[in-house]
């Protein structure tokens, strides 16, 4: 799973993010509402999780503005404001859940995992492909209902590629999603992890459930549709 954090205190970005990345939740830091709006609109995030108070543009604007872009990404808002009108205001720009400072890390992150599952379209923790399915809280995959040994980059891509099915993701957002953003993107890791995927899929029995685009990137699933 892969989060956006907003968050212009340094020492808690950091902080919080040691701890989610203990939960299995990498997380890309964006220190002010101008980087997160631009990351949030070029990346394909599981969850948004942003302050309210930022610098340049706050976490109510920008929350606005990425639902007036049609970005459709889990938002947790964090502050220290508690008051009702408060609340309100961030949740009628379009934030899904609300988190007082301070707070428990452990808290923050069973409010992540229960917004993203709300995401995934059968609203349970399994999604399925054709003869492939997938555990999001097990982190299993089986096809045919025989599972299938992935290592945790190539259960991370599948999981991207199965929570956007049909969708075209270009290589570059799967590199974003799934490494950090210091790898030069000329590397062919994409290509080379989505080869061994497509080899351990299809030789369990699942035919070739990703779509190559040329020129453009990936697509997932369409053969089952």
């Amino acid at each position: 799973m892969r989060a956006l954090l907003v968050e212009d205190d340094r020492r808690l970005a950091a902080t919080l993010r040691r701890g989610l990345a203990e939960a299995d939740i990498t997380a890309d830091i964006a220190a002010d509402g101008d980087e997160g709006l631009a990351a949030a609109s070029a990346v394909l995030y599981d969850v948004i999780v942003l302050d309210v108070l930022l610098p340049l543009l706050d976490g109510i604007e920008l929350t606005r503005r990425l639902r007036a872009r049609r970005v459709t990404v889990p938002i947790i808002m964090l502050t220290a404001l508690d008051a009702v009108e408060d609340r309100v205001r961030g949740l009628d720009a379009g934030a899904d859940d609300y988190l007082v400072k301070p707070f428990a890390l452990r808290e923050l992150v069973a409010r992540i995992r229960a917004l993203v599952r709300r995401t995934v379209p059968d609203r349970s923790d399994r999604v399925t492909a054709g003869p492939v399915t997938l555990d999001l809280t097990a982190h299993r995959v089986t096809v045919l209902g025989a599972e299938v040994a992935l290592s945790p980059k190539e259960y991370a891509i599948l999981e991207h590629f199965m929570l956007n099915q049909g969708r075209l993701l270009t290589r570059e957002q799967i590199m974003v999603r799934n490494w950090d953003y210091d790898v030069d993107s000329e590397h062919n890791l994409v290509d080379v992890y989505v080869a061994r995927l497509r080899r351990k899929l299809q030789g369990a029995g699942s035919g070739n459930p990703i779509a190559t685009v040329r020129g453009a990137g990936y697509r997932f699933g369409s053969r089952y549709s």
